[in-house]
């Protein structure tokens, strides 16, 4: 059985010599980097100018809620990257080459969900480092306490990212082509939308249609990392002026992360059993 860095150092070896997988990576560190650019911005509605980095976008624990949340929507370049690197395998026979030379069918898997693990956890710490500093620049409140409150969003996205990835890789050894893996993935999304109304509208309650799709997977996910735009202290005032009341946020119910987690473990077995029953 071969080690947990000899299994990542094929990975890495892999992605080292594919020109896309390079340029998507550099690309998404990139725009992550250039989240600070997001202080400029000024939205107006109406009469009235939201100008965001006043509205306290950077201030400590805030920061951590809508970092993490900006840079979920960079995912679509490292899902990319994923789907590639399992489709690949195929693409260019080299699946068949490793077996070959060696490597089991478990240790091939386990090999793609390591550098998952691992890709996950790079892209958490570089939004945490971003985080921390834009804060420490920007933030009104910088006690020990206050910065690291809140700091569960981020274990949060690093799991959302490894539910996505495992999802994605799954349905990359499902289909073998990259344009079919992606193109089910968003099929899938709106599947369980459509779920979601038939369960609201035909046969529960808003409240039961609510609970039940919190087990479904990219649900699960999503659900990880809610919007943070209305704890922001203009949609606040906003509700405050129409009579509702928002910006209320409980947190992320500890039974969101053991949801993802099982579908994690559920689309790594799925992957295994797939390639254990394929001939080659």
């Amino acid at each position: 059985m071969k080690s947990f860095l000899q299994l990542i150092e094929i990975e890495f070896f892999k992605i080292r010599h594919h020109k896309l997988s390079r340029f998507l990576f550099s690309a998404y560190f990139v725009l992550l980097s250039s989240i600070a650019l997001i202080a400029a911005v000024k939205l107006k509605i109406g009469k009235l100018e939201i100008h965001l980095a006043e509205q306290g976008i950077f201030n400590f624990p805030y920061i951590w809620h809508f970092n993490t949340w900006i840079a979920d929507f960079l995912t679509f370049f490292l899902v990319i990257i994923v789907v590639s690197m399992v489709t690949n395998e195929y693409n260019y026979r080299t699946l068949k080459q490793n077996l070959i030379d060696g490597l089991t069918k478990k240790e091939f898997v386990l090999s793609k969900f390591y550098f998952l693990v691992v890709l996950a956890l790079l892209a958490t710490i570089f939004v945490f480092v971003i985080s921390l500093i834009l804060g420490l620049i920007y933030s009104d409140f910088t006690s020990s306490g206050i910065i690291f409150k809140d700091l569960y969003f981020l274990p949060a996205f690093f799991l959302k990212l490894l539910g996505i990835f495992t999802l994605i890789m799954f349905l990359g050894f499902l289909f073998k082509k990259s344009a079919i893996a992606l193109g089910f993935f968003f099929i899938w999304t709106i599947i369980e939308g459509i779920i979601y109304a038939l369960l609201r509208w035909q046969l529960f309650d808003e409240k039961t249609a609510s609970t039940l799709s919190r087990f479904f997977p990219y649900t699960a996910m999503k659900n990880l990392l809610p919007q943070p735009i209305t704890r922001l202290s203009a949609a606040k005032n906003i509700g405050k002026q129409i009579g509702e009341k928002i910006g209320e946020f409980d947190g992320i119910p500890i039974l969101s992360f053991l949801i993802v987690v099982i579908w994690i473990g559920i689309f790594v077995i799925i992957s295994y059993k797939l390639l254990k029953k394929r001939d080659l």
